[in-house]
């Protein structure tokens, strides 16, 4: 399980959506965040995936990666489902009773509904960490929170702790797959027993593990400061981001792009 969270790795390529300029994408991604909770039918959620799924093919990164970056909540996926299965209401006469529970067929349209939400949501904000490196994230975000340096806010170093917290979470789910097994190897049961047993057998999984987090957060800053790192104030930068016209053309695509899913609203009556 530990092997298939891939939040946070990035995959190098020359596609048009890695040379997208990372400011715009990380704009684009909150709009189609938004874009999907005003998304009210099938229509426009179906349109909403097909764009989603030809960007993959673009940069060529494999779908197998969404299904592994769902994998670690597919179980809030099918809780979510089954909640709107059995407590959505309904106009007509129910398919079935299951004692006091009824299921309408709204309530399975509506279950349905959401779980390809969710799958589209995280399978679009993982597209950003794929096609954009930890050093790229970082100068972005710096650039764009860069007008609430005026009300003092430390703007570089909000945007470094980010990119950092996000870089290190395959290594520390890589340090943690370690551990497990170093533990089962001893003799630990990990995966069998009762769940207050296998919270128990946690304990010596964790406490390694926040060791190593501290080591590893010591070694950086010390790394940091043997280079002379002293923040954001007089620090240049090799490559500036500077939008080109291909930027312009990516905008103008899904600005066509989100109106015409968005228009859908009026088009189709929504799931509810």
């Amino acid at each position: 399980m530990l092997k298939d969270i891939t939040i946070g790795q990035h995959f190098p390529g020359d596609s048009i959506v890695h040379r997208t300029d990372p400011r715009l994408k990380i704009l684009l991604v909150i709009a189609y965040i938004v874009l999907l909770f005003t998304v009210t039918n099938f229509l426009g959620l179906a349109l909403s995936v097909v764009l989603l799924a030809w960007l993959y093919l673009l940069a060529k990164i494999p779908l197998k990666m969404i299904g592994k970056s769902l994998k670690p909540i597919l179980p809030i996926i099918l809780f979510t489902a089954v909640l709107n299965v059995f407590f959505m209401g309904g106009s007509g006469e129910p398919l079935f009773q299951l004692g006091f529970l009824e299921v309408y067929p709204e309530g399975i349209s509506y279950a349905i509904f959401m779980s390809v939400r969710i799958v589209a949501l995280i399978a679009g904000t993982s597209l950003l960490t794929y096609t954009t490196s930890p050093i790229v994230l970082t100068d972005a975000i710096e650039r764009l929170l860069k007008p609430f340096a005026k009300l003092h806010l430390p703007v570089h170093e909000l945007a470094m702790m980010m990119t950092i917290a996000l870089r290190f979470i395959p290594t520390l789910i890589e340090e943690t797959d370690k551990i497990m097994n170093a533990q089962k190897a001893r003799g630990a049961m990990l995966d069998t027993g009762s769940v207050k047993d296998r919270v128990k057998a946690m304990v010596p999984i964790l406490i390694p593990l926040f060791i190593s987090a501290f080591r590893r957060a010591d070694e950086l800053a010390m790394a940091m400061e043997c280079r002379c790192y002293r923040g954001g104030d007089g620090r240049t930068r090799l490559k500036v981001l500077k939008f080109q016209r291909h930027d312009w053309g990516v905008l103008a695509f899904c600005i066509v792009t989100f109106g015409v899913v968005w228009a859908t609203r009026f088009v189709m009556p929504g799931v509810l």
